[in-house]
């Protein structure tokens, strides 16, 4: 998340200046007046994630997104029911199993006490509640329907959580089959191939080019297994340093929606969570452009998310939503009609909401039919394996059978 330099001045009208993490300049500038601070001048910084792999937010656990939606779900009933906000909080936060969340809402429930508001609250705490969750909030807090802000939320947490357990149950398979090809590779390499060379070599017989490959491999292996252990770490922590950059992170996230077979699920998935983000918060009247800045952040791709807020800018410059979102080179034909009509009618949000459930149809689709699209790609691995093990193998075996016959 950016950082942003203020300089402004107290209630008192002493000077303040400092850094504030928020997602976009109206978010920064909303969390200091919910400090007390007037701000006079707001400049983005660079972004946390520049100065290196931040150790602590890779072994932190987040907040599962099940545990969102059962904390929404209570905060609703109990704020529709007419319970007092801070009364609902602590009781909230004594069921609380999750410890992370459980942190976060006792001191939310101290910053209640002392007078702030739950938005200004959960601000502090934006590892736990995102951009998206605290604006939510605020509008709910500001238009006095918290209620149904918190509905909103539940109800956008539990599709994404939908969503997620969709693509966890099509690639079981295919992950499934590739680790026990792997660990299939390791231990003929290391300890079945190995008995074979030294029965060859016992025997002198001539071996064929299929069967010296595979011994060449093998003693590869045996003799180097910790270099190619090492090599292996080191590798997947510096693709960990690179993706931790900022132009890593766009550029593999932009080779993410080129890959074959999986990238067009993944840009159908990301279309559709951005149209239902984007109309998730129009609906709730927050204005346009902190509205696409926050979808895009909800995005979680930093290409897509450099896109759209060019977009942003394009839009506050005058252009059209539609004619940005065609300038944008993001969006399919679909979104932009959806957009171009919901333009035209003032009913951006309907559209974009009936856009999102198509992309979900085609995403379910297409997970359901994944299994079959990589099914032949891994018998024809399968098959290679085999027929190179076979020829590596069998030959020099019948070599054999001609030096005993004499």
């Amino acid at each position: 998340m950016p950082i942003y330099r203020y300089q402004g001045r107290k209630l008192d009208g002493s000077k303040a200046a400092g850094n504030v993490e928020a997602a976009t300049q109206e978010l920064a500038a909303e969390a200091l007046m919910n400090k007390g601070v007037i701000p006079l001048q707001i400049t983005q910084g660079k972004q946390n994630t520049e100065s290196g792999f931040d150790w602590k937010a890779a072994f932190m656990p987040s907040v599962p997104l099940e545990v969102l939606v059962i904390f929404c779900r209570q905060l609703y009933s109990l704020t529709k029911a007419g319970i007092p906000l801070l009364r609902s909080m602590k009781g909230l936060t004594q069921n609380c199993a999750n410890k992370m969340l459980k942190e976060a809402l006792e001191d939310v429930s101290n910053e209640l006490s002392s007078g702030r508001s739950l938005s200004g609250a959960m601000q502090m705490h934006p590892r736990v509640f995102s951009a998206l969750f605290t604006s939510m909030i605020h509008v709910g807090e500001n238009t006095g329907r918290l209620d149904e802000a918190l509905h909103q939320l539940a109800s956008y947490y539990e599709q994404e959580v939908e969503t997620r357990k969709r693509i966890k149950t099509a690639m079981r398979y295919p992950t499934f089959v590739i680790s026990f090809i792997v660990v299939a590779m390791f231990v003929l390499n290391i300890k079945v191939i190995p008995q074979f060379s030294t029965m060859f070599n016992r025997f002198g017989v001539d071996l064929p080019l299929p069967t010296q490959i595979l011994i060449g491999m093998s003693n590869f292996f045996v003799n180097n297994w910790v270099l190619m252990i090492v090599v292996m770490i080191s590798l997947f922590v510096a693709f960990k340093l690179w993706v931790n950059t900022a132009r890593g992170r766009e550029k593999w996230d932009h080779i993410r929606l080129r890959m074959p077979i999986v990238g067009g699920i993944v840009n159908r998935a990301q279309l559709s969570r951005f149209s239902r983000t984007f109309a998730l918060m129009l609906r709730a009247g927050v204005p346009l452009n902190q509205s696409l800045a926050l979808s895009a952040e909800a995005l979680g791709n930093k290409f897509l998310e450099s896109r759209l807020l060019e977009m942003k800018s394009a839009i506050e410059a005058g252009t059209t939503i539609s004619s940005a979102a065609i300038n944008s080179q993001v969006f399919t034909s679909l979104v932009i009609q959806m957009i171009s009509v919901g333009e035209e009618t003032g009913r951006i949000d309907e559209l974009l909401l009936e856009a999102s459930d198509f992309y979900d149809r085609e995403v379910d689709y297409d997970l359901k039919t994944l299994t079959a699209r990589i099914e032949p790609i891994l018998l024809v691995i399968v098959a290679g394996m085999v027929l190179i093990l076979a020829l590596g193998i069998f030959l020099p075996m019948w070599g054999m059978l001609d030096v005993i016959k004499g």
